[in-house]
Protein backbone atom coordinates (compact mmCIF):
# COMPACT_ATOMS: atom_id res chain seq x y z
CA UNK A 1 0.00 0.00 0.00
CA UNK A 2 1.42 3.57 -1.17
CA UNK A 3 1.56 5.70 1.96
CA UNK A 4 0.56 9.32 0.90
CA UNK A 5 -1.02 11.27 3.84
CA UNK A 6 0.59 9.23 6.86
CA UNK A 7 -2.48 7.88 8.44
CA UNK A 8 -4.00 4.57 8.52
CA UNK A 9 -7.75 3.77 10.40
CA UNK A 10 -7.60 0.47 12.28
CA UNK A 11 -11.42 0.78 12.29
CA UNK A 12 -13.82 1.88 9.62
CA UNK A 13 -17.31 0.35 8.73
CA UNK A 14 -18.26 -0.46 5.00
CA UNK A 15 -21.77 -0.40 4.27
CA UNK A 16 -22.40 -3.69 2.06
CA UNK A 17 -24.88 -2.66 -0.82
CA UNK A 18 -28.75 -3.30 -0.04
CA UNK A 19 -28.45 -6.39 -2.94
CA UNK A 20 -25.21 -7.56 -1.61
CA UNK A 21 -26.68 -10.82 0.27
CA UNK A 22 -29.94 -11.50 -1.94
CA UNK A 23 -27.34 -12.11 -5.45
CA UNK A 24 -25.04 -14.19 -3.29
CA UNK A 25 -27.32 -16.18 -1.66
CA UNK A 26 -29.72 -19.30 -2.77
CA UNK A 27 -33.59 -18.01 -2.94
CA UNK A 28 -35.01 -21.56 -3.37
CA UNK A 29 -32.91 -22.58 -0.02
CA UNK A 30 -33.71 -19.89 1.94
CA UNK A 31 -36.18 -17.48 0.63
CA UNK A 32 -37.20 -14.37 2.47
CA UNK A 33 -34.95 -15.52 5.38
CA UNK A 34 -31.91 -13.73 2.96
CA UNK A 35 -30.95 -10.44 4.97
CA UNK A 36 -33.09 -7.38 2.78
CA UNK A 37 -34.13 -4.48 3.08
CA UNK A 38 -37.74 -4.31 3.76
CA UNK A 39 -40.39 -1.18 3.38
CA UNK A 40 -42.23 -0.44 6.43
CA UNK A 41 -45.06 1.94 8.32
CA UNK A 42 -45.02 -0.13 11.31
CA UNK A 43 -43.46 2.07 14.32
CA UNK A 44 -41.86 -0.51 16.26
CA UNK A 45 -39.07 -0.44 13.64
CA UNK A 46 -38.72 2.95 14.00
CA UNK A 47 -36.40 4.81 16.68
CA UNK A 48 -37.58 8.19 14.97
CA UNK A 49 -41.30 8.14 14.02
CA UNK A 50 -42.10 8.70 10.49
CA UNK A 51 -45.23 9.49 8.50
CA UNK A 52 -43.63 8.25 5.61
CA UNK A 53 -42.21 4.16 4.78
CA UNK A 54 -38.78 3.37 5.93
CA UNK A 55 -35.98 0.99 4.97
CA UNK A 56 -35.17 -1.57 7.62
CA UNK A 57 -33.05 -4.31 7.36
CA UNK A 58 -34.42 -8.19 7.65
CA UNK A 59 -32.29 -11.20 8.57
CA UNK A 60 -34.40 -14.63 8.81
CA UNK A 61 -37.77 -12.61 9.10
CA UNK A 62 -36.75 -10.31 12.18
CA UNK A 63 -36.06 -6.63 11.60
CA UNK A 64 -32.72 -6.41 13.44
CA UNK A 65 -31.99 -2.64 13.51
CA UNK A 66 -34.87 -0.21 14.37
CA UNK A 67 -32.52 2.87 14.06
CA UNK A 68 -31.38 3.53 9.84
CA UNK A 69 -31.07 1.06 6.54
CA UNK A 70 -26.83 1.81 7.27
CA UNK A 71 -25.26 3.43 9.84
CA UNK A 72 -23.59 6.67 8.87
CA UNK A 73 -23.89 9.75 10.88
CA UNK A 74 -20.91 11.46 9.80
CA UNK A 75 -22.19 11.78 6.58
CA UNK A 76 -25.12 13.00 7.18
CA UNK A 77 -26.54 16.24 7.95
CA UNK A 78 -26.91 16.06 11.59
CA UNK A 79 -24.86 17.90 14.02
CA UNK A 80 -25.56 15.82 16.92
CA UNK A 81 -25.24 12.69 14.26
CA UNK A 82 -27.69 11.04 15.98
CA UNK A 83 -30.04 10.59 13.04
CA UNK A 84 -29.79 9.36 9.90
CA UNK A 85 -30.84 8.22 6.39
CA UNK A 86 -34.58 6.25 6.85
CA UNK A 87 -34.60 5.09 3.25
CA UNK A 88 -31.83 3.34 0.99
CA UNK A 89 -32.30 5.82 -1.87
CA UNK A 90 -31.23 8.74 0.81
CA UNK A 91 -27.53 7.03 2.00
CA UNK A 92 -24.53 8.86 0.74
CA UNK A 93 -22.92 7.14 -1.95
CA UNK A 94 -19.57 6.86 0.46
CA UNK A 95 -21.17 4.97 3.29
CA UNK A 96 -21.50 1.67 -0.12
CA UNK A 97 -19.28 1.88 -3.00
CA UNK A 98 -15.80 1.72 -2.34
CA UNK A 99 -14.74 3.50 -5.46
CA UNK A 100 -17.00 6.74 -3.90
CA UNK A 101 -15.46 6.46 -0.67
CA UNK A 102 -11.75 6.72 -2.09
CA UNK A 103 -12.60 10.26 -2.38
CA UNK A 104 -13.47 11.11 1.26
CA UNK A 105 -10.79 8.93 2.46
CA UNK A 106 -8.49 11.73 0.47
CA UNK A 107 -10.42 14.55 1.83
CA UNK A 108 -9.74 13.16 5.42
CA UNK A 109 -6.12 12.58 4.73
CA UNK A 110 -6.54 9.04 5.15
CA UNK A 111 -4.50 6.41 3.31
CA UNK A 112 -6.30 3.23 4.08
CA UNK A 113 -8.81 1.76 6.23
CA UNK A 114 -9.91 -1.66 8.47
CA UNK A 115 -13.38 -2.71 7.49
CA UNK A 116 -15.78 -3.75 10.27
CA UNK A 117 -19.41 -4.32 8.89
CA UNK A 118 -22.66 -2.14 8.97
CA UNK A 119 -25.76 -3.20 9.69
CA UNK A 120 -27.23 -5.44 8.88
CA UNK A 121 -24.90 -6.81 10.59
CA UNK A 122 -23.97 -6.38 14.19
CA UNK A 123 -21.63 -9.28 16.22
CA UNK A 124 -24.27 -12.10 16.69
CA UNK A 125 -26.42 -10.80 13.93
CA UNK A 126 -26.24 -13.81 11.98
CA UNK A 127 -27.36 -16.04 15.24
CA UNK A 128 -31.00 -15.56 14.19
CA UNK A 129 -31.20 -18.80 12.66
CA UNK A 130 -29.73 -22.29 12.27
CA UNK A 131 -25.71 -23.03 11.03
CA UNK A 132 -27.03 -23.62 7.68
CA UNK A 133 -28.47 -20.16 7.45
CA UNK A 134 -25.33 -18.61 9.17
CA UNK A 135 -23.00 -20.12 6.97
CA UNK A 136 -24.92 -18.58 3.63
CA UNK A 137 -25.09 -15.35 5.36
CA UNK A 138 -21.15 -15.27 6.25
CA UNK A 139 -20.22 -16.26 3.54
CA UNK A 140 -22.11 -13.90 1.14
CA UNK A 141 -20.69 -11.30 3.50
CA UNK A 142 -17.19 -12.41 3.10
CA UNK A 143 -17.02 -12.59 -0.80
CA UNK A 144 -18.96 -8.85 -0.91
CA UNK A 145 -16.45 -7.07 1.49
CA UNK A 146 -13.08 -8.82 0.19
CA UNK A 147 -14.66 -7.25 -3.24
CA UNK A 148 -13.77 -3.73 -1.57
CA UNK A 149 -9.90 -4.79 -1.94
CA UNK A 150 -10.45 -5.89 -5.43
CA UNK A 151 -11.39 -1.86 -5.99
CA UNK A 152 -8.51 -0.72 -4.23
CA UNK A 153 -5.89 -2.32 -2.18
CA UNK A 154 -6.32 0.65 0.44
CA UNK A 155 -9.57 -1.36 1.51
CA UNK A 156 -8.41 -4.01 4.58
CA UNK A 157 -11.24 -6.20 4.71
CA UNK A 158 -11.95 -8.25 7.94
CA UNK A 159 -14.02 -11.47 7.68
CA UNK A 160 -16.95 -12.41 9.64
CA UNK A 161 -16.76 -16.15 11.20
CA UNK A 162 -20.03 -19.25 11.05
CA UNK A 163 -20.03 -19.69 14.64
CA UNK A 164 -22.60 -21.92 15.06
CA UNK A 165 -21.19 -24.70 12.50
CA UNK A 166 -18.45 -27.36 13.60
CA UNK A 167 -14.66 -26.16 13.43
CA UNK A 168 -13.78 -28.04 10.15
CA UNK A 169 -16.59 -25.38 8.39
CA UNK A 170 -15.27 -22.35 10.55
CA UNK A 171 -11.83 -23.30 9.34
CA UNK A 172 -12.52 -23.81 6.66
CA UNK A 173 -14.30 -20.46 5.61
CA UNK A 174 -11.63 -18.25 6.89
CA UNK A 175 -9.03 -20.59 4.44
CA UNK A 176 -11.54 -19.31 2.04
CA UNK A 177 -12.10 -16.12 2.62
CA UNK A 178 -8.22 -15.24 3.18
CA UNK A 179 -7.47 -16.31 -0.85
CA UNK A 180 -10.40 -13.81 -1.47
CA UNK A 181 -7.94 -11.32 0.40
CA UNK A 182 -9.49 -10.94 3.69
CA UNK A 183 -6.68 -9.60 6.37
CA UNK A 184 -7.79 -10.74 9.43
CA UNK A 185 -11.29 -11.82 11.03
CA UNK A 186 -13.71 -10.75 13.40
CA UNK A 187 -15.63 -12.26 15.87
CA UNK A 188 -17.57 -12.27 19.23
CA UNK A 189 -15.46 -12.23 22.30
CA UNK A 190 -17.18 -14.98 24.34
CA UNK A 191 -19.59 -16.63 21.89
CA UNK A 192 -21.73 -18.75 24.77
CA UNK A 193 -22.41 -15.64 26.64
CA UNK A 194 -23.08 -13.24 23.05
CA UNK A 195 -27.03 -13.81 23.01
CA UNK A 196 -28.63 -12.58 26.32
CA UNK A 197 -32.51 -11.48 27.20
CA UNK A 198 -32.70 -8.34 26.99
CA UNK A 199 -29.91 -7.95 23.86
CA UNK A 200 -30.11 -4.21 22.32
CA UNK A 201 -30.07 -5.49 18.68
CA UNK A 202 -33.40 -8.06 19.10
CA UNK A 203 -31.04 -11.34 18.79
CA UNK A 204 -33.31 -14.28 19.54
CA UNK A 205 -32.06 -15.57 22.89
CA UNK A 206 -34.59 -18.84 22.61
CA UNK A 207 -32.86 -20.19 19.38
CA UNK A 208 -32.05 -23.68 20.54
CA UNK A 209 -29.01 -23.52 17.86
CA UNK A 210 -26.97 -21.09 20.53
CA UNK A 211 -26.95 -24.10 22.85
CA UNK A 212 -24.05 -25.65 21.59
CA UNK A 213 -21.82 -22.36 21.03
CA UNK A 214 -18.76 -23.72 23.20
CA UNK A 215 -16.91 -21.16 25.58
CA UNK A 216 -13.90 -19.26 23.93
CA UNK A 217 -11.49 -21.18 26.23
CA UNK A 218 -12.91 -24.42 25.12
CA UNK A 219 -10.08 -26.67 22.78
CA UNK A 220 -13.05 -26.75 20.70
CA UNK A 221 -11.64 -23.49 19.01
CA UNK A 222 -8.01 -24.48 18.99
CA UNK A 223 -7.67 -25.18 15.34
CA UNK A 224 -9.34 -21.84 14.36
CA UNK A 225 -6.42 -20.66 16.58
CA UNK A 226 -4.05 -22.29 14.73
CA UNK A 227 -5.23 -21.40 11.52
CA UNK A 228 -5.23 -17.86 12.24
CA UNK A 229 -1.45 -18.01 13.38
CA UNK A 230 -0.39 -20.05 9.99
CA UNK A 231 -2.56 -17.50 7.89
CA UNK A 232 -1.67 -14.47 9.77
CA UNK A 233 -4.70 -13.06 10.22
CA UNK A 234 -5.31 -10.95 13.11
CA UNK A 235 -8.51 -11.62 15.54
CA UNK A 236 -10.62 -8.78 16.23
CA UNK A 237 -13.16 -8.04 19.06
CA UNK A 238 -15.06 -4.26 18.02
CA UNK A 239 -16.80 -2.23 20.71
CA UNK A 240 -17.74 -4.63 23.48
CA UNK A 241 -17.36 -7.87 21.51
CA UNK A 242 -20.97 -8.83 21.43
CA UNK A 243 -21.01 -9.67 24.99
CA UNK A 244 -23.57 -7.83 27.12
CA UNK A 245 -22.98 -6.87 30.86
CA UNK A 246 -26.02 -6.97 32.90
CA UNK A 247 -26.01 -3.55 33.25
CA UNK A 248 -29.64 -2.35 31.74
CA UNK A 249 -29.60 0.89 29.61
CA UNK A 250 -32.23 3.42 31.57
CA UNK A 251 -35.18 3.46 29.28
CA UNK A 252 -35.88 6.93 29.82
CA UNK A 253 -32.97 7.98 28.11
CA UNK A 254 -33.10 9.55 24.50
CA UNK A 255 -31.20 8.91 21.80
CA UNK A 256 -28.05 10.59 22.52
CA UNK A 257 -28.12 9.13 26.06
CA UNK A 258 -28.66 5.55 25.05
CA UNK A 259 -25.70 6.18 22.38
CA UNK A 260 -23.39 7.53 25.07
CA UNK A 261 -24.04 5.49 27.65
CA UNK A 262 -23.35 2.28 25.61
CA UNK A 263 -20.37 3.37 23.74
CA UNK A 264 -18.45 5.26 26.63
CA UNK A 265 -18.95 1.85 28.40
CA UNK A 266 -18.03 -0.55 25.70
CA UNK A 267 -14.56 -1.33 26.71
CA UNK A 268 -15.41 -2.31 30.19
CA UNK A 269 -16.53 -5.90 28.58
CA UNK A 270 -13.55 -6.30 26.77
CA UNK A 271 -11.96 -4.99 29.97
CA UNK A 272 -13.94 -8.02 31.86
CA UNK A 273 -12.92 -10.46 29.30
CA UNK A 274 -8.89 -10.18 28.39
CA UNK A 275 -8.11 -11.99 31.38
CA UNK A 276 -9.40 -14.95 30.00
CA UNK A 277 -7.38 -14.64 26.96
CA UNK A 278 -4.60 -14.04 29.09
CA UNK A 279 -5.43 -16.82 31.53
CA UNK A 280 -6.21 -19.35 28.88
CA UNK A 281 -2.70 -20.15 28.03
CA UNK A 282 -4.11 -19.43 24.07
CA UNK A 283 -1.27 -16.59 23.88
CA UNK A 284 1.17 -19.17 25.16
CA UNK A 285 0.21 -21.91 22.42
CA UNK A 286 -0.16 -19.63 19.51
CA UNK A 287 2.90 -16.36 20.31
CA UNK A 288 2.45 -15.65 16.38
CA UNK A 289 -1.38 -14.64 16.84
CA UNK A 290 -2.47 -11.20 16.97
CA UNK A 291 -5.55 -10.32 18.90
CA UNK A 292 -7.09 -5.88 18.07
CA UNK A 293 -10.02 -4.17 20.52
CA UNK A 294 -11.20 -2.22 18.35
CA UNK A 295 -13.36 1.01 19.33
CA UNK A 296 -12.30 0.33 23.14
CA UNK A 297 -9.40 3.04 23.55
CA UNK A 298 -6.87 2.20 25.60
CA UNK A 299 -6.33 3.56 29.24
CA UNK A 300 -7.88 0.81 30.75
CA UNK A 301 -5.61 -1.99 29.35
CA UNK A 302 -2.46 -0.80 31.67
CA UNK A 303 -4.74 -1.96 34.81
CA UNK A 304 -5.52 -4.99 32.87
CA UNK A 305 -1.82 -5.65 32.32
CA UNK A 306 -0.64 -4.79 36.24
CA UNK A 307 -3.88 -6.57 37.66
CA UNK A 308 -2.99 -9.71 35.57
CA UNK A 309 0.72 -9.94 36.40
CA UNK A 310 -0.50 -9.32 40.34
CA UNK A 311 -2.28 -12.50 40.08
CA UNK A 312 0.14 -14.84 37.81
CA UNK A 313 2.94 -14.02 40.69
CA UNK A 314 0.62 -14.18 43.68
CA UNK A 315 -0.83 -17.90 42.52
CA UNK A 316 2.35 -18.99 40.76
CA UNK A 317 0.50 -19.50 37.60
CA UNK A 318 3.67 -20.17 35.31
CA UNK A 319 3.64 -23.92 37.23
CA UNK A 320 0.27 -24.51 35.62
CA UNK A 321 1.18 -23.45 32.48
CA UNK A 322 0.40 -19.64 31.80
CA UNK A 323 4.71 -19.60 31.27
CA UNK A 324 4.33 -15.63 29.78
CA UNK A 325 4.17 -13.26 32.11
CA UNK A 326 0.98 -11.40 31.01
CA UNK A 327 1.85 -8.04 30.21
CA UNK A 328 4.78 -9.51 28.26
CA UNK A 329 2.28 -11.81 26.48
CA UNK A 330 0.13 -8.51 26.08
CA UNK A 331 2.95 -6.65 24.35
CA UNK A 332 4.06 -9.76 22.18
CA UNK A 333 0.34 -10.34 20.72
CA UNK A 334 -2.37 -7.54 21.76
CA UNK A 335 -3.12 -4.45 20.30
CA UNK A 336 -5.54 -1.29 20.97
CA UNK A 337 -7.23 1.59 19.06
CA UNK A 338 -7.39 5.62 19.95
CA UNK A 339 -8.90 8.37 18.70
CA UNK A 340 -9.31 10.82 21.84
CA UNK A 341 -7.51 9.67 24.86
CA UNK A 342 -4.76 11.92 25.32
CA UNK A 343 -4.38 10.41 29.01
CA UNK A 344 -4.21 6.91 27.61
CA UNK A 345 -1.37 8.11 25.02
CA UNK A 346 0.56 9.27 27.80
CA UNK A 347 0.49 5.62 29.58
CA UNK A 348 2.13 4.49 25.99
CA UNK A 349 5.16 3.06 26.88
CA UNK A 350 3.74 1.17 29.51
CA UNK A 351 1.48 -0.76 27.39
CA UNK A 352 3.61 -0.64 24.29
CA UNK A 353 3.77 2.19 21.17
CA UNK A 354 4.21 -0.75 18.92
CA UNK A 355 1.17 -2.16 19.72
CA UNK A 356 -1.04 1.09 19.49
CA UNK A 357 -3.14 1.84 16.04
CA UNK A 358 -5.37 5.21 15.27
CA UNK A 359 -8.84 4.97 14.38
CA UNK A 360 -11.02 7.42 12.81
CA UNK A 361 -14.84 5.32 12.99
CA UNK A 362 -15.98 6.56 9.76
CA UNK A 363 -18.58 6.84 9.15
CA UNK A 364 -20.13 6.27 12.88
CA UNK A 365 -21.19 8.84 15.17
CA UNK A 366 -18.11 9.05 17.04
CA UNK A 367 -15.47 9.23 13.81
CA UNK A 368 -13.39 12.22 13.45
CA UNK A 369 -14.12 12.50 10.03
CA UNK A 370 -13.86 15.28 8.21
CA UNK A 371 -11.10 16.39 10.98
CA UNK A 372 -9.01 13.69 11.38
CA UNK A 373 -6.19 15.40 11.52
CA UNK A 374 -7.02 17.75 14.18
CA UNK A 375 -7.81 15.36 16.04
CA UNK A 376 -4.58 13.29 15.32
CA UNK A 377 -2.62 16.85 16.34
CA UNK A 378 -4.64 17.15 19.49
CA UNK A 379 -3.90 13.78 20.82
CA UNK A 380 -0.81 13.07 19.60
CA UNK A 381 0.53 16.84 20.44
CA UNK A 382 4.41 16.41 21.73
CA UNK A 383 4.85 12.91 20.99
CA UNK A 384 8.51 12.33 18.56
CA UNK A 385 7.62 11.86 14.98
CA UNK A 386 8.98 8.08 15.26
CA UNK A 387 6.29 7.27 17.42
CA UNK A 388 3.38 9.43 15.74
CA UNK A 389 4.24 7.51 12.51
CA UNK A 390 3.77 3.84 14.58
CA UNK A 391 0.71 4.80 16.12
CA UNK A 392 -0.83 6.51 12.79
CA UNK A 393 0.09 3.36 10.03
CA UNK A 394 3.40 1.64 10.60
CA UNK A 395 1.78 -0.88 13.58
CA UNK A 396 -1.08 -0.95 10.89
CA UNK A 397 1.61 -1.72 7.97
CA UNK A 398 3.08 -4.49 9.77
CA UNK A 399 -0.02 -5.88 11.32
CA UNK A 400 -2.05 -6.44 8.27
CA UNK A 401 1.04 -7.00 5.91
CA UNK A 402 0.85 -4.43 3.93
CA UNK A 403 4.45 -3.87 2.62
Amino acid sequence: MEIKHGLISSDSHAQLDKDAFTQRMSKAKFGERIPHLIESRDPAHMVWQSERPVHRWSVSGKVVDLRSPTNCPALWDDPLRLNGPQRWEEVPKAAYDPAERLKVLDEDGVDGEVLFPNPPVQNATFFQADAEFELGCVQAYNEAIAEWRQVSERYIPLALVPHLNDIETIVAEVERAAKLGCRGILMVAEPSFAVQEDDRFGIAPKNPALGGLKHFCDRFWEPLWAACQDLQLPIHWHGSGGVSLPVPLDKSYDSGQMRSAFTAAAFSAVGQFLPHLIFSGVLDRYPRLHWVCAETGMGWMNYVMEACDYEWERHRLWTEGIVSRPSEAFRRQVHGTLWFEQHGVDSRHEIGVDNLLWMTDFPHNVSTYPDTWKAVEHVLAGIPQNERRKILYENAVRLYKLE
